[in-house]
């Protein structure tokens, strides 16, 4: 336990501030990084040092907050809708962006795990390619070139109408 607690110590700020790009929300940040070292207590033994300790914190934490984000999915939040309302003119303007939102969301899904994880701390995590690779122990030009595939997979399903 002893270790734990310098785990904790040195690694918990790294994994809030990860947090907080996905999240952009401090509450949800501090209970997440919370959870995550709840779990890291509990699977300490099953790290391997195949990474390095802060990255597999920032996979759990990513998991966690992957889990907080379906949860939300499945209930329309009415601040979400109000903000809609507010910056569109229509009805079908609002209805066309969450239909291209889902339909991005979509073929994402259809990537490969490691696609998807890169456009995912990309676009939603807002993180650079230098950040990503740092969390995924590549390279920055790894990232770069696993997001670009990706966006070009992405185009290249929508153009040729392809379905995975």
């Amino acid at each position: 336990m002893q270790n734990m607690e310098k785990i904790y110590k040195e690694y918990a700020t790294t994994v809030y501030k990860y947090l907080f790009c996905l999240t952009h929300n401090e509450d949800i940040s501090e209970e997440l990084t919370q959870e995550t070292f709840v779990i890291a207590v509990k699977e300490i033994k099953k790290f391997r040092a195949e990474c390095k300790i802060s990255v597999w914190l920032c996979q759990i934490a990513k998991h966690l907050w992957y889990k907080e984000l379906k949860k939300k999915n499945r209930h329309i939040s009415l601040e979400n809708i109000s903000n809609d309302l507010l910056y569109s003119n229509t009805t079908e303007e609002i209805v066309l962006k969450k239909e291209a939102r889902l339909k991005l969301f979509k073929d994402i899904q259809k990537l490969d795990d490691k696609s998807k994880e890169v456009v995912y701390l990309r676009i939603i995590g807002n993180l650079s390619f230098n950040e990503i690779g740092e969390i995924l122990g590549r390279t920055s030009n790894w990232s770069r070139v696993t997001f670009y595939r990706a966006k070009n997979k992405i185009k290249e399903v929508n153009e040729n109408g392809q379905e995975d």
